[in-house]
C-alpha cells in the first residue's frame, strides 16, 4: 500500500532503449554519409537494423505499460501532444521540399551560353492518369481508417474495426505499388534521372519521401491490425491506433498538396 500510485502521472522505470536508439541513429547517419562517399551501405544498414530493433523494443514497452494501467487520461494527453509535435516537425520537413519546388518553378536559374539564352526545360506528367488514381486510393484508404476509428470509439465494433484497417492497409499497399510503377516508367521509359536536373530532383525527393511515409504508415496500420487481433484497444484506451490514424490522414493531406502542385499546377 505504501507504494500504491495515487496520482495520474507515469513514472517510467529505467530503460536503456533511449541510449541505444540514439547510438543506432548516429551509426545510421554516419553510415549514410559514408555511403554517399562510395564507402558502401553496410554501416548504414547496421544502424538501420539497430533503429528498427529499438523501435520494436521501445514501443513494446509502451504497449505493456498501457496494459497494466499506466496510461491514465493525463498520460494519454501527453502522448497525444507528443505525437502532434512529431507531425508538426514532419510538416516542416515537407515544407522544405515545397519551398524548393516552387522556387525553381517560379524563379528558375536561367542559363546562358555566350549571349544565347537557354529556356529552362519543364517536364510534364499527366495528372489525370496514374496520379489521379493514386489520389483516389489514398482518400479511400483514409476513409477506411476513419471508419475503423469510428467503429472502435462509438460502437466498440471489432468486426468493422478489423475490416476498416484491412481496407486502409490494402489501398495503401496498392498506392505504393502504383508509385513504384510510375517511377519505373519515368526512369526507364521517359529517361528521367534522380539528379542532374532540378525538376527531376524536386519531383523525386518530394514524392519519394511521401512514398516512404506511405510505406511507414501502412506498416503502422498493420501493427494496429495485429494488435486488434490480439484484443488490444478499447474505446477509452487506444492512443496507438489514434496516432496511426492521425499519421495516415497527414499522409493524405500531404499527397493532396503534392497532387495539386507537382502534378496539376506544374503540368
Amino acid at each position: 500500500m505504501a507504494h500504491e500510485k495515487n496520482h495520474d502521472y507515469h513514472i517510467l522505470p529505467p530503460s536503456v532503449n533511449p541510449l541505444l536508439g540514439s547510438l543506432a541513429a548516429l551509426v545510421m547517419l554516419t553510415g549514410a554519409i559514408l555511403w554517399m562517399h562510395d564507402n558502401g551501405p553496410y554501416i548504414f544498414l547496421a544502424g538501420f537494423v539497430g533503429v528498427l530493433y529499438i523501435m520494436y523494443a521501445w514501443w513494446s514497452e509502451v504497449v505493456a505499460e498501457s496494459h497494466v494501467g499506466d496510461h491514465t487520461p493525463v498520460v494519454q494527453i501527453g502522448l497525444r501532444y507528443g505525437f502532434i509535435l512529431f507531425i508538426m516537425s514532419e510538416i516542416m520537413f515537407f515544407s522544405a521540399w515545397f519551398w524548393s519546388f516552387f522556387k525553381h518553378q517560379l524563379y528558375p536559374m536561367y542559363e546562358y551560353v555566350g549571349t544565347e539564352y537557354l529556356k529552362p526545360e519543364f517536364h510534364q506528367i499527366n495528372a489525370f492518369e496514374l496520379p489521379l488514381i493514386n489520389t483516389l486510393l489514398l482518400l479511400i484508404s483514409g476513409c477506411a481508417a476513419t471508419w475503423a476509428h469510428h467503429a472502435l470509439v462509438h460502437d466498440n465494433n471489432r468486426k468493422d474495426l478489423r475490416m476498416g484497417l484491412i481496407l486502409a492497409i490494402a489501398f495503401g499497399a496498392v498506392f505504393t505499388a502504383f508509385q513504384v510503377y510510375e517511377y519505373r516508367e519515368l526512369l526507364v521509359v521517359d529517361g528521367w534521372t534522380f539528379s542532374g536536373e532540378i525538376t527531376f530532383a524536386n519531383f523525386f525527393m518530394a514524392t519519394g519521401f511521401h512514398g516512404m511515409h506511405v510505406l511507414i504508415g501502412t506498416i503502422f496500420l498493420l501493427v494496429c491490425l495485429i494488435r486488434v487481433t490480439k484484443g488490444h484497444f478499447t474505446p477509452q484506451s487506444h492512443v496507438g491506433f489514434e496516432a496511426a490514424a492521425w499519421y495516415w490522414h497527414f499522409v493524405d493531406v500531404v499527397w493532396l498538396f503534392l497532387f495539386a502542385a507537382v502534378y496539376l499546377w506544374a503540368g
